[in-house]
């Protein structure tokens, strides 16, 4: 099996990826690769980004809440248990 070949079947068919070259060349070609697809991310708005950052922190003051009665509760349980079978 070519070079060509083993590249091809190890990305799916797509680009075949060359092996070698210098690592500077190798670096600016990521460089490029890396800026062409950060242009293609559809980047969310300003409010976007602020309503879903509001969502995240109610939630976690709701998990927090939760767990907190959760603890809670099962400490009071596992008090009782103990006091139960230590008598």
């Amino acid at each position: 099996m070519s070079v060509a070949n083993m590249a091809d079947s190890n990305n799916g068919g797509g680009e075949v990826v060359k092996p070698g070259g210098s690592w500077i060349e190798r670096a600016k070609e990521y460089y490029g690769d890396l800026k062409a697809e950060m242009g293609k991310v559809s980047w969310p708005s300003k409010e976007q980004v602020q309503a879903t950052t509001v969502v995240v922190i109610a939630c976690v003051f709701v998990f927090a809440f939760y767990f907190a009665v959760v603890d809670m509760l099962l400490g009071r349980a596992m008090r009782r248990l103990f006091e139960m079978l230590a008598k």
